[in-house]
């Protein structure tokens, strides 16, 4: 998995397969139903630590569910495999607004409405519109109202996958969609550019402080474990320095856990998934 994640760790699965549309992936279920074999979802591997033992059942990547069109007047329509910057880009080019911050977030839309991810105070439910996902046994479709979401979540059911879903954007010229977009990837690789493998934002930032100022109070800037390592450039990205494992990243966050807990009396919490065997 070490090749199909941001990361770059993580042990092998029994079986990665790539269905080709939304009729394999129904027989590739039935048959996991079938042999109660377990699955696991992922698009870009940009927010999963897989550990070292790897995932004992199937790996399922939606990377061929990568549609992006316009619908009507407002309405933008991806599917889960998608990119995020090919989504952000069809809105611009469309001059419909909305969406710029995810030019700035790499994976794959899936990923980014699992974790609701966000930026710049944005996040990705804020222009949602209806959710596709398979769920016990069919195609369910949801309206915003329906879902429960917050700050880096979704409420999923279990085993439920999401297929695609539409965004509501609103009308914008492209001079200011460009401009915003500029300012959001200026401000990204000036702050985020960290230059080695890593999953983001490895914590959920806590009320009351982020989590990069807690970790860089408690003095950990730079450093590392095995070949991970805390950023120097963000203290909330951990960064495989090319030699890394999953177990050093776990030792890593076990550290910082244990670091902010005794100098800021808070208890971080992992951002990144982390699934598998030890």
């Amino acid at each position: 998995m070490a090749r199909h994640t941001s990361l770059r760790v993580g042990g092998p699965a029994d079986y990665f397969i790539v269905p080709a549309d939304r009729a394999d992936l129904e027989r590739l279920l039935a048959l996991l139903a079938e042999t109660r074999l377990p699955y696991l979802v992922v698009g870009g591997g940009c927010n999963l630590l897989v550990r070292d033992g790897g995932f004992r059942g199937a790996v399922i990547s939606l990377e061929k569910f990568d549609s992006v069109r316009r619908e009507g007047d407002r309405i933008v329509r991806a599917g889960a495999g998608a990119d995020n910057r090919k989504l952000a880009g069809c809105a611009g080019e469309n001059r419909l607004s909305g969406l710029e911050f995810l030019a700035g977030i790499p994976g794959r839309v899936g990923g980014a409405l699992a974790m609701n991810a966000g930026a710049g105070g944005q996040a990705i439910t804020d222009c949602l519109e209806s959710l596709v996902t398979w769920r016990s046994g069919e195609v369910a479709v949801a309206g915003k109202d329906e879902l429960e979401f917050g700050y880096r979540f979704l409420t999923l059911a279990p085993g439920e996958i999401i297929l695609e879903a539409a965004f509501a954007l609103r009308e914008e010229t492209r001079e200011e969609i460009d401009r915003r977009t500029g300012e959001l990837l200026a401000h990204r690789r000036g702050s985020q550019l960290v230059g080695y493998p890593n999953a983001g934002s490895f914590f959920r930032n806590p009320a009351g402080a982020p989590a990069w100022r807690l970790i860089e109070q408690a003095g950990l800037r730079g450093v590392r474990v095995g070949g991970a390592q805390v950023s120097e450039v963000h203290a909330n990205f951990l960064v495989n320095r090319g030699s890394a494992t999953a177990a050093d990243f776990l030792a890593l966050a076990a550290r910082i856990k244990g670091a902010v807990r005794q100098s800021a009396g808070v208890e971080l919490e992992e951002e990144v998934k982390i699934v598998g065997e030890g």
